[in-house]
């Protein structure tokens, strides 16, 4: 029996540029092109280093199906895709809407020597170009709180897995406990926006994250979202204080 409560979705609202006409999916698309040439710096440094460990937990809670074909959902510069690969699969595929995370990838993976494993390509999460049952796993770090519309992401998530396939998500949440939820909401609003800003040069990034990270439906409220697209077995594991959770689920 499902142990959720099941509520309506809350949409997202939080946009990088409030009063901009385009949709939140190409506010997303172009604000990643902006920052992508200092992305991976700015993502390793703000994090002091732990989103690679988070990335290895995620990808080891698929160790038990061992897949051979796995999707990377919002796969920006290929980290997660490349860390899939201590899975031994037989193809990974790496998708996202910013060209210029793609490049950057593209050009991580060939310096890798990964190309005849992972494959990089321009992909909409929301409107997924592959068949029915294409994937074994399907894995997602820090990309569907950019979703245009949630649901209908997660539901082409469901769509292009086989069955009997999982996946890893991960994605911010906000820590519960004393200090740490003190300490990280004045590090998250008020530094992190500052530091981001420094580096990358753009004045919208590091402030629409906290802002989204703020309205993400986490935890319970996360999981009972993909019951109700149709995954079975959805669990919230907070990480580092709650910094960050992983979601896992299956398609039965």
């Amino acid at each position: 029996m499902n142990q959720y409560v099941q509520i309506p979705e809350k949409e997202a609202k939080v946009v990088p540029l409030p009063h901009s006409d385009l949709a939140k999916k190409d506010q997303v698309a172009q604000m990643f092109n902006r920052i992508s040439g200092k992305y991976d710096f700015l993502n390793h440094f703000l994090s002091l280093g732990i989103d690679k460990g988070w990335r290895k937990k995620a990808i080891r809670t698929l160790k038990d199906i061992q897949p051979k074909t796995i999707l990377d959902i919002a796969t920006g510069t290929g980290d997660l895709a490349i860390a899939s690969l201590s899975l031994n699969p037989d193809q990974v595929t790496g998708i996202d809407i910013s060209e210029g995370m793609l490049a950057i990838g593209k050009k991580k993976v060939a310096d890798q020597n990964l190309s005849d494993k992972i494959s990089l390509a321009y992909g909409d999460s929301e409107s997924l170009a592959y068949p029915e049952g294409s994937f074994d796993a399907i894995t997602c770090a820090y990309g569907v709180r950019n979703f245009e519309h949630l649901e209908q992401g997660l539901r082409e998530m469901y769509r292009v897995l086989k069955k009997g396939g999982k996946i890893a998500i991960l994605e911010f949440s906000k820590p519960k406990q004393f200090p740490v939820r003190q300490f990280y909401a004045f590090y998250f609003r008020y530094i992190l926006p500052n530091l981001g800003k420094a580096v990358s040069k753009d004045k919208t990034a590091y402030t629409y994250l906290p802002n989204s990270v703020a309205l993400f439906p986490e935890g319970a409220a996360f999981c009972n979202i993909l019951t109700k697209c149709g995954f079975s077995m959805a669990k919230a594991q907070p990480l580092t204080f709650g910094i960050t959770t992983l979601y896992t689920a299956q398609k039965q």
